[in-house]
């Protein structure tokens, strides 16, 4: 049976959410085309976290569970990962885009002499013939994310290398729920993390710093873009400390000083599904959309009735943001 991997990243102790999306995603992929889903668990002290990965939909997960590998190691890991993907032979390996993800799939892919698509929006699996050749191949990996600054949405195939590797922008799906029913196989790897991957790296300390806002669990999202200016990002907060929702941005708002980081929807930020998403002089740039495309409720408010953004949005506000913003917040207070 063809075979579907997913890197099971650990984050304090427990599974992170990024890679139980994509287990449930491959569990979808698997019922559907006939193929059996793997996890790959690397680490220390990663044993007990076997039957979270079975009751989310893994059939087998793979255990590298060796000291070496109690701080993450970018050399030791990618050398685990890529010894029982050669052992285990998979159609297809998916990682995470989080930041161990990115860093760790291409050194993986480089192990293995095949390619990798990174920071995929989508992921299908499908029929593909070749137009050179006329060759038909069966059942390949559709990796499907924007490119061109986000001008064209790009399907990637990767018909002749085995694994195809992705990484798959978190949050896309949706965590599935736990089945305590389901069972599955657990098989232990020893792989030899001596030598040099060993001796050339050392970690020192690790430090880790949380974000500052979790867009991602978040009800209610005002964004600010562009058009916004950094006084308008003043009446957002406002609005958004009305609505008990959190503030977004777009990465312009971001680039220009406006507001931190932590609060880019996007492309290159997050991907969020809010209940209710309100995008405040954001113009609508396919970088931005595909990062809160799946909002329940996509509210626009911009002065250009010819905006992009309106395409995506429930409900559109054409007008000054500085004139509706205070209107809209100083009625909901009162309510």
């Amino acid at each position: 049976m063809s075979k579907i991997f997913v890197y099971a990243e650990v984050a304090d102790g427990s599974v992170a959410d990024c890679s139980l999306e994509l287990v449930g995603r491959a569990r979808e992929l698997a019922g559907q085309h006939g193929f059996s889903v793997g996890a790959l668990l690397v680490g220390y002290g990663v044993r007990g976290l076997t039957d979270e990965l079975i009751q989310r939909g893994a059939d087998e997960v793979h255990v590298v569970d060796d000291v070496a590998l109690s701080s993450y190691n970018i050399l030791l890991h990618a050398r685990a990962v890529a010894e029982v993907v050669k052992a285990e032979a998979p159609d297809i390996l998916l990682f995470p885009a989080s930041t161990t993800g990115r860093e760790l799939a291409p050194r993986v892919a480089v192990r293995l002499g095949t390619g990798i698509t990174a920071d995929c929006t989508a992921v299908e699996i499908g029929d593909y013939v070749d137009p050179a050749t006329g060759r038909k191949y069966e059942k390949l990996l559709y990796q499907i994310r924007p490119t061109f600054g986000g001008t064209v949405m790009a399907m990637i195939v990767t018909p002749r290398h085995r694994p195809q590797i992705a990484t798959v922008r978190p949050g896309v799906y949706p965590i599935p729920p736990r089945d305590g029913k389901r069972s599955g196989r657990v098989r232990e790897w020893s792989v030899d993390l001596s030598g040099k991957d060993a001796e050339c790296v050392e970690v020192l300390e690790v430090k880790k710093e949380k974000r500052k806002v979790d867009l991602k669990s978040a009800r209610i999202i005002v964004s600010g873009g562009r058009g916004a200016g950094p006084e308008g990002f003043k009446l957002i907060r406002q609005l958004a400390e009305a609505l008990g929702g959190e503030v977004g941005a777009s990465r312009a708002a971001v680039d220009a000083g406006w507001i931190s980081y932590d609060h880019q929807v996007g492309l290159t930020g997050q991907t969020v599904k809010p209940d209710v998403y309100i995008a405040v002089g954001i113009s609508g740039a396919i970088q931005h959309i595909v990062g809160m495309k799946d909002s329940k409720i996509i509210i626009a408010i911009n002065k250009d009735p010819e905006a992009p953004i309106f395409r995506v949005a429930d409900y559109g506000i054409v007008g000054d943001l500085f004139v509706v913003l205070p209107k809209l917040t100083e009625r909901l207070r009162r309510r």
